[in-house]
């Protein structure tokens, strides 16, 4: 089972789309109270936890079909996660910048947004059923995580939000590739 270091990362890195996107709320939003924040926080984290779990269960159900090469789709599934994150921070097509329109959303509008940020936790998931992982204590993490993040990036959003979001994402899809590329070793090299 991947150590706490290792969720604590995944988790880190599933959650930089929910930090890019509250970092845009935090930004047009005129008051900044921590209730508000942790509020915004909590719906990203519950959505960005409930994903991997759907996820798991669909890579649970597959996993007698895929068993023989398992390292491979996870790789494939988290180069591709990675690697979208990476193509969203350098292009700039983020939620974030959906986010900074200029109008206050609502509460579907913040889990519209939660939801869209938390697809590429779905595909961890299906990840995860492949490897020898307690679900529950990854999608607490995960969603633990996310809530901390995107509960600090509304508190910074006004300050930081147009120039961090874009390096997060960067840096949070080389971490994925990163957890992706050591899989593929640890199972080459054994």
């Amino acid at each position: 089972m991947p150590g706490i270091l290792t969720l604590g990362a995944l988790g880190a890195s599933l959650s930089v789309d929910a930090f890019a996107a509250a970092l845009g709320k935090g930004a047009t939003e005129r008051r900044h109270r921590l209730s508000d924040a942790i509020k915004v926080g909590m719906v990203f984290g519950f959505f960005e936890a409930v994903t991997p779990a759907l996820g798991w269960l669909l890579g649970f159900v597959l996993n007698d079909w895929i068993a023989s090469y398992d390292h491979w789709v996870a790789f494939g599934l988290l180069l591709a996660v990675g690697g979208y994150m990476l193509r969203e921070a350098v292009l700039g097509d983020s939620d974030a910048a959906a986010e900074t329109d200029g109008a206050k959303p609502g509460y579907l509008r913040l889990a519209a947004t939660a939801i869209a940020t938390s697809i590429d936790a779905a595909a961890v998931g299906v990840t995860l059923a492949l490897m020898d992982v307690n679900i529950w204590v990854a999608c607490l993490v995960i969603g633990g995580t996310t809530t901390l993040m995107a509960t600090i990036g509304v508190m910074l959003g006004k300050h930081i939000g147009p120039y961090l979001g874009r390096y997060a994402g960067i840096l949070g899809g080389l971490v994925l590739i990163a957890i992706g590329g050591s899989i593929l070793a640890q199972h080459l090299s054994a």
